[in-house]
């Protein structure tokens, strides 16, 4: 069995972190998780482990028990009968719509259903060329969300005086049901029947949106793409996702960025990474030569001697940190290459060098002295 992880590393949020930012946190890690969208191996696993964690930590009395005894307490090990929480059942939860409507508006919850509630948020790809992340860029994207209807303002009427409150649940869109069982009379609450969990009635529905408040609409956003952004980064475009309810306020749009590879440059974090091949020559007596950066063409020293897989840097040459703008560096590494198909003059060359070699102390007397 795995070894059972800290519900704060879980969440990926501090012992000090307030309930909002538990709440934020486990809204994005259960978006990226949830079996509805990651099919990934081990995706429901996590989605289960984030759920279990949430289920502690947003809960004052339960963070509190966790904090003093750690999972004993978790397992029920402290504070009397009933107060152990040492697993979150998710399958009490529907599919995706489901867990965020119980979480964050909606669903059961017994608010008035016309108070103004936050748009959902957008996800959404942007693939960049290397170059584009590396120096920055603005792109324009599409995006297709539902906005307040104009005609009506996002009330779905005609006008003001064709709205009225539901009589039957009196505003709030749910209803009371008494049953009799054989335990006595039981009290559920369920959708208000009559207006549908709206809480108003339309007389006359607007024309243009046909009483929904709500248009789908595809808009061009225009995104600025910091420089020194990589793959799976994500940038908040604030107010750019689905409207707002009752008059709440937009979502927001999380655009997510994929980098394309480059042909000859490689990426790692802030610091670029080029072979760079020399001859026997440049290898042996050193030289100047010109490499290239994605800044341009850079002089680099090639020291004499020099072996096939040194590696030399090159300062400040890397790609600008998106937050510090610090910026890496690129890595050379010298890759000496063995020539071929050589003329009659350069075969006598070697052959009087390797002359010279061989008065010299043999490589394979070099092997056996390593052993005495």
């Amino acid at each position: 069995m795995a070894e059972k992880r800290d519900y704060y590393e879980v969440l990926g949020v501090s012992k000090n972190a307030s309930s909002d930012e538990i709440k934020k946190a486990y809204r994005t890690l259960a978006k990226k998780y949830h079996p509805d969208l990651n099919k990934e191996p081990g995706a429901e696993e996590k989605f289960k482990e984030i759920n279990e964690a949430y289920e502690v930590l947003s809960d004052e009395t339960k963070k509190a028990q966790y904090d003093r005894f750690g999972f004993a307490g978790a397992n029920g090990g402290f504070g009397g009968a009933g107060s152990g929480f040492g697993g979150f059942d998710s399958s009490s939860f529907g599919g995706f719509e489901d867990i965020f409507s119980s979480f964050f508006g909606g669903g059961s919850s017994r608010r008035n259903s016309n108070m103004p509630r936050q748009g959902d948020d957008v996800e959404m790809r942007v693939d960049l060329d290397f170059e584009e992340a590396v120096f920055g860029c603005t792109k324009t994207i599409k995006v297709t969300v539902d906005e307040e209807c104009s005609s009506c303002g996002g009330s779905g009427a005609q006008s003001s005086k064709d709205i009225h409150t539901c009589d039957q649940c009196h505003g709030t869109g749910r209803v009371t049901v008494v049953q009799n069982s054989i335990l006595g009379r039981v009290q559920t609450q369920t959708t208000c029947p009559k207006c549908k969990g709206k809480g108003k009635i339309i007389d006359r529905e607007c024309t243009t949106c046909h009483g929904k408040g709500r248009l789908r609409k595809t808009k061009d956003i225009e995104v600025k793409v910091p420089a020194g952004v990589d793959t799976g980064l994500s940038l908040r475009i604030e107010g750019k996702g689905e409207a707002g309810y009752n008059g709440g306020p937009n979502g927001d749009l999380y655009v997510t960025f994929k980098v394309k590879p480059h042909k000859v440059f490689k990426r790692e974090d802030d610091n670029i990474y080029l072979d760079v091949p020399i001859t026997f020559t440049q290898a042996a007596l050193g030289d100047m030569i010109d490499v290239p950066t994605i800044y341009g063409d850079v002089e680099l020293k090639i020291p004499a001697g020099v072996q096939s897989g040194t590696k030399l840097k090159l300062r400040g040459k890397g790609v600008s940190n998106v937050r510090s703008k610090a910026k890496g560096d690129q890595i050379v590494t010298v890759i000496v290459e063995t020539p071929t198909n050589l003329t009659s003059e350069q075969k006598k060359i070697f052959e009087s060098l390797g002359k010279l070699e061989a008065k010299k102390e043999k490589f394979s007397d070099k092997i056996k002295n390593l052993f005495k």
